[in-house]
C-alpha cells in the first residue's frame, strides 16, 4: 500500500513522538524520503501547529517541545483495519473479559475514522466469519486483568483472596509470572508463596487483587503458557489410562493436544498418558483417534472397548426394514432406496 502525504504526516509525528530527538537523515529513512522532502512534512507540522523543534549543525535534528500532548488517537487505513480484526476476534472467540469493552471501542472507533475508512472497517466487521465456536468465556474484572498482567510486567508480587472449586476463600501472596487465556479462561501462573510452589489460578475466582512495592526475579526462560498447558493436562481424573500410540512420536504429538494428555517416545511407537472420567469415554475417546494402539493399563479400558466393539458390530449388522441388508437396498424399503 502507497502512503499518501497524509500517512506520512502521521508516520513522521509517530517517529518524533517515539524519539527524544531524531536526525534528519534518520527520520527521511524511517519515512522513506528525502531530507528535503522530509523538511516539507516538519514545516508542515508546524503549520498546523504542532510544535516541531529543530536544531542546526551536523548533531542536530528534531523532536518535539517537551510536555506536548499528541492528539489521542492517531490509525492508518491498515492499522485501523488491524485494530478491528483483533477486536472482532476476540469477541467471536469468547474472550470474556474483553467482550463488552470491544463493543465500545469498535463503535467509538467507527465514530472517528473518515467517512470512505468507516465504510471499509464497518464492512469488514460486518462480513467477519470465524469458523471456531464461541464459547461462554467466565466473567473477569477487565481492571483486574489489565493489574495482574502489568504487575507480570513490572514484576511486583501481587495479594489477593482465592475460592477454591470448594467453596473456601483464603488469601494468597503471589509472584506473577504471566496471564494466560485457555478455552474461555484466563489464568495466573506465578509462584504461590503460600505453597511454595508454582501454582495456577482461574480469574474469575479472584477478589480484592491488589499490587504490593514487593519485587521479584521470575526464572529464566519461564514459559507461562508451556505451565498451564502441562498443568491442564496433569489435572487429576479418576481413571489413569496409558495407552501406546503406534505411529512415529511427532505424528501422535500433532494429534493429541498438550491439554488432554503426555507425549514420549516408545519403542513401538508414542506413549500417551491421559486422564479419563470413565473407561468408556478413555475408549470412545481413543477408537475416534482413528489410529492403531494397544492399551497398557488399565484393564477396565480394554473391557470397555470390546464393549463399544459389540455395539459398533450391532449396528453394522442391524436393519431398518425387513429384507434389507445392514441399511443397503432392499424392496421392503418404501421409499424403493
Amino acid at each position: 500500500m502507497v502512503e499518501t502525504p497524509a500517512a506520512r504526516l502521521f508516520s513522521l509525528l509517530e517517529v518524533l513522538q517515539a524519539r527524544p530527538s531524531a536526525t534528519g537523515a534518520e527520520l527521511a529513512e524511517a519515512l522513506g524520503v528525502t531530507q528535503r522532502t522530509l523538511r516539507r512534512y516538519v514545516q508542515r507540522l508546524v503549520d498546523l501547529g504542532i510544535p516541531v523543534d529543530s536544531e542546526r549543525g551536523p548533531y542536530g535534528g528534531y523532536r518535539l517541545r517537551p510536555r506536548f500532548r499528541l492528539p489521542p488517537l492517531m490509525l492508518t487505513a491498515d492499522e485501523a483495519v488491524a485494530v478491528t480484526l483483533g477486536l472482532a476476534v476476540g469477541q467471536r472467540l469468547g474472550v470474556g473479559a474483553a467482550v463488552p469493552a470491544a463493543a465500545a471501542a469498535l463503535a467509538k472507533l467507527l465514530r472517528v475514522l473518515p467517512d470512505a475508512l468507516r465504510e471499509r472497517v464497518a464492512a469488514l466487521q460486518d462480513s467477519l466469519g470465524v469458523v471456531v465456536p464461541p464459547q461462554r468465556a467466565a466473567d473477569v474484572d477487565p481492571s483486574v486483568l489489565a493489574d495482574l498482567g502489568a504487575a507480570a510486567g513490572l514484576r511486583r508480587r501481587v495479594r489477593f483472596v482465592h475460592r477454591s472449586a470448594g467453596g473456601s476463600d483464603r488469601q494468597r501472596s503471589v509472584d506473577p509470572y504471566g496471564v494466560v487465556f485457555h478455552a474461555g479462561r484466563w489464568y495466573l501462573v506465578g509462584h504461590d508463596h503460600l505453597r511454595a510452589d508454582l501454582r495456577t489460578f482461574r480469574l474469575d475466582r479472584l477478589r480484592d487483587v491488589t499490587t504490593t512495592g514487593e519485587r521479584f526475579t521470575p526464572p529464566d526462560d519461564f514459559d507461562p503458557v508451556a505451565h498451564l498447558v502441562r498443568s491442564l493436562a496433569e489435572v487429576p481424573y479418576g481413571w489413569d489410562v496409558e495407552v501406546v500410540l503406534h505411529i512415529d512420536i511427532e505424528a501422535a504429538r500433532r494429534l493429541i493436544a498438550p491439554t488432554v494428555g503426555t507425549i514420549e517416545p516408545h519403542p513401538q511407537g508414542a506413549l500417551l498418558r491421559v486422564g479419563a472420567e470413565s473407561p468408556q469415554s478413555a475408549a470412545r475417546h481413543l477408537v475416534m483417534m482413528g489410529v492403531p494402539f494397544t492399551v497398557i493399563h488399565p484393564d477396565e479400558v480394554r473391557q470397555a472397548l470390546r464393549d463399544l466393539a459389540a455395539e459398533a458390530l450391532k449396528a453394522a449388522t442391524a436393519t431398518l426394514y425387513p429384507g434389507s441388508t445392514g441399511g443397503g437396498s432392499g424392496e421392503s424399503d418404501p421409499h424403493g432406496r
